[in-house]
Order: structure tokens, then sequence, then C-alpha cells
């Protein structure tokens, strides 16, 4: 990876003329090498009133500025027409991000200073070479993408929490998050367990089992240590979830915790810890697939349980994406996010991209959520570190060897996060058939629209906006985010 990130410019496949961000030439995992671009010459760009950015799924173009003149004008053609109402407005977007663990941040931290500065720079900076992560997620103690096992207390019966320490976390994952937080203070951060102490479950096992009844309080005031830690270190977390996948027991850390045992401890335990505490980190329920969504609205309707939790998280391992509307519609004062899919290894570049991008980017937001996030940030050439039992081909955004490559996931988020910033807010776009879409207003009244024509063949179609068009083709499967 080039230590300084820089514009190339270049010539593209077709004879158009791009920018794109510096990246490596291989894309790994999903998609495998991609193709070297022809020698580059000297270009002067274009006038535009809309400035395009294009990954194509035969990776031809990997988020790639193109070099055209997109300019709005008041002529009429029989293209499908998306149209863009920015006077129709839904939720605020908190940001696009990763889940950074504990053994993303052992990978990142293992580069030498230089190229590590690059990487976080290029990961997290909202300048022009960067792709701008606003959000993370975070474990509390180990989750499956770590080397082993641990949590923060692992002396068994320590009801007191006497022997509770984030020691484990000042070699990678703190050192990680304050120089992340050093170029984006702003970040948000959400951090959530894959299991409670083991000692505190029924099983005494870091994987199954359930917490125990009377450890809800010793376990409430646990995630009062690590908040105050976290704190203490310069980190501030913006929101937890109790437990990550609730309802799967089998994942090497898992815990189970029905919807019930949630609300109770949320309502008993958990939320009033929180207040006696001072701490307003937000509370989010379930975080676990979409095909149990009343998993969550189960807590939401309980009135004690309620009054302390902010929204509900889900994944998309099963269910359907629409899910998360009837939730927000049976409960629109509570928010709704995305906050964990993965890539694998050996899945295809162009299918991954499609998928995620109109599921995630475009589903996800549509149906309300303020956030995506992928999972994870960063695996090493053989999709570890991992637990024995956990994820063995997960595909991480970037896979960091002897060199750092940027893997489908990188821009899957990039297509949003570089342009869609927090604050913004989701605004109308028609829908149209195989050109998915999902539109946004940034606070500094710029226009965001991520397109993907999900159809075999190319398609040209208008984006309209204030009553002028400007027209754009897609190939098939290719994604652009268009700004103006």
């Amino acid at each position: 990876m080039k230590e300084v990130r820089k514009y190339i410019l270049m010539v593209t496949v077709s004879g158009l003329l791009a920018i794109t961000l510096g990246c490596s030439k291989k894309s790994g995992g999903s998609g495998g090498e991609t193709p070297t671009p022809p020698p580059a010459r000297p270009v002067t760009p274009v006038k535009s009133d809309v400035s395009m950015w294009l990954t194509q799924a035969d990776q031809s173009q990997l988020l790639s500025r193109q070099n055209v003149a997109l300019l709005f004008n008041s002529s009429s053609n029989t293209n499908t027409t998306i149209n863009v109402d920015t006077t129709a407005t839904y939720q605020t977007i908190d940001g696009f991000g990763f889940c950074l663990s504990g053994g993303s941040a052992t990978l990142i931290n293992s580069l030498a200073d230089a190229k590590k500065s690059a990487l976080l720079k290029e990961l997290f900076s909202a300048d022009s070479t960067s792709i701008g992560i606003s959000y993370i997620r975070i474990t509390i103690g180990a989750s499956d993408m770590s080397a082993g096992t641990f949590s923060y207390d692992d002396v068994a019966g320590d009801v007191t929490l006497q022997n509770f320490s984030l020691d484990k976390e000042k070699t990678d994952l703190i050192p990680i998050l304050q120089k992340i937080i050093a170029i984006n203070p702003n970040i948000k951060i959400l951090a959530c367990p894959w299991s409670a102490p083991a000692w505190m479950k029924d099983n005494n096992s870091f994987t199954q089992g359930s917490l125990k009844l009377e450890n809800y309080g010793p376990y409430a005031n646990y995630f009062v240590k690590y908040i105050q830690g976290m704190k203490a270190a310069g980190i501030t977390i913006d929101a937890i979830t109790p437990q990550n996948e609730p309802l799967n027991a089998y994942n090497t850390p898992a815990m189970l915790m029905v919807s019930a045992d949630e609300g109770n401890f949320i309502k008993n335990n958990l939320g009033p810890a929180f207040k006696a505490a001072g701490i307003t980190t937000k509370i989010i329920v379930y975080d676990h697939n979409a095909d149990h969504p009343e998993y969550a609205t189960a807590i939401l309707a309980d009135n004690a349980a309620s009054a302390f939790v902010d929204g509900s998280a889900f994944h998309l391992y099963g269910g359907s994406i629409n899910a998360l509307t009837p939730v927000h519609n049976a409960y629109p004062n509570k928010n709704i996010y995305f906050t964990e899919q993965a890539t694998f290894q050996g899945g295809s570049f162009g299918g991954d991209l499609a998928w995620h991008i109109s599921n995630l980017i475009i589903g996800a937001t549509r149906n309300w959520s303020r956030n995506v996030l992928e999972w994870v940030l960063a695996t090493d050439p053989n999709n570890g570190p991992h637990t024995n039992g956990g994820c063995s081909t997960c595909l991480g955004a970037v896979t960091i060897g002897s060199a750092v490559t940027r893997n489908v996931a990188y821009y899957i988020i990039a297509h949003a996060s570089k342009f869609v910033k927090p604050g913004a807010v989701r605004i109308a776009s028609d829908q149209q058939n195989t050109l998915l879409n999902v539109a946004f207003k940034n606070t500094d009244g710029s226009k965001v629209l991520i397109v993907i024509n999900t159809g075999a063949g190319s398609q040209t179609f208008n984006i309209k906006f204030n009553s002028k068009i400007v027209t754009s083709t897609l190939s098939g499967g290719a994604v652009a985010s268009y700004k103006w």
C-alpha cells in the first residue's frame, strides 16, 4: 500500500477518463485480481453539476470518479426517471462503517507506523482521498474474531468486580481507537459482548449457556465499569447492546439471552445502573437477525424496559430487510440500526456487491436504519484471527498480510460513507425496478443518490431534481454514488 494516498488519473477500458483513489491492484477474497489499468495520461476534468463515483461488478472501476459531464437541463426523454425530492424526509443518519474486532485491531496495530497511519487516515478521515468511516462497532471482551476467549473479569465469583480490568485491550484495541478518534473525534462507537464472563453463566463456559439470575446485578455493573474505563481512556461509547446475537448460543464466545430475559435485565438492572452512574450511553436491544423482529417489539412493548431503550438493532443472516419497517411503524419514537453483515471468502465480488448494496446500503436505510455496519474491518490472509469455533471464512474489508488489499466490503461501505455524512437525512427517491436506489441530503445541503443496476444489461436513466434532469448510464451490476 502506498504510504501517501493520492488521486491517480487513468483511462478506463471504455475510453472514459476517471479519477480513482490510489488503491492496491488486488481486491482479496470476493473477486480476486483487479485488472491492471492502462497507462495514465494527463486529463482535464470536464464541467459537471453532479459528481459520479463508480464501481463495476468486474472490478474494472473501483470507487472511481468519472470525468463525465452530468449537467442538469430541462429537456425530456423516454428514459426511466428517478425523482429525488428533498421535501419528503425520513430518518437522520448516524453513519456507515465496520465492526472493529479485537483481531482487526491487532492486525492494524501490527503495521509499521507509516503504513498504519496511512491506512487509518484512508479509512477514517473525511478528506477527499479517504472513505470517511463514521460509525464502528467494537466488542466487550472477546468476539469470535479474537485470537482467544476472555472477558474483563475472569476471576470466578468476583461479584463485586474487584478484578475488572481493561488491560487486555491496552495493547491493540485501545491504542487503535485512540488513533481513530484523533482522526475523527465525532466517530460513533457501538459496543456489545459476545458473552458474559463464563463464571456468571449457568454452564461456566464462554459458549452456550445463559446469564444466572443472581448475576444480573453484577453484570449490569460490568457494563458500567466498561463504559467508565473506556471513557477514562478517551473513548466515548455512544451505545451498547446487551448481547450480540442473543438467539445464537453456538458461536465462540456466545450466550443465549431470550427476549424476556433481555427485557428484565434492562428494566431491573442495566437501565437503573446506568441511571445511577449518570451514564447516557444508549441501550439498543436485540442485535440479531431480521427473522425475529418480535424479539425487539416485545421489549419495546414493556413500558418499564422501553423507558431505558433507544431502539433496536438487526443483522440479515436470516429474514427480510423489509421486516425493519413494521418495527419502526409500531414504535416510531424508537430508532432502528443495522449492526452486522459479513462477506465471506469464496464469494464473488459482483454478487456480494449487488446483494449488500441492494439489501443494506439501500434496503436497510429505506427501512429506517440510521446506520449500516459490515463485519469485519480487517482479517489476515487466512481469515483470522478467530477463536476455535469462530468464523473461519469471514472476509475483512481489508486483508492485512505482506500488503494491504481492499475487499468487496470496503467498496460497499465506501459508496455511502464517503458521501453521506452523519446528520444527513434520508429523502425521497423513486425505486425503479432494477435501478434500486436511496437518496440523502447532507447538513451542508448537498444531495447524494446511490444507485445499483441489478439487471444484466446496461441501463440509461434520468435523475430528476427540481424539475431538471441529468442522464446517466450504468452497466449491469454497477453501483454509482451521485452527489450534487
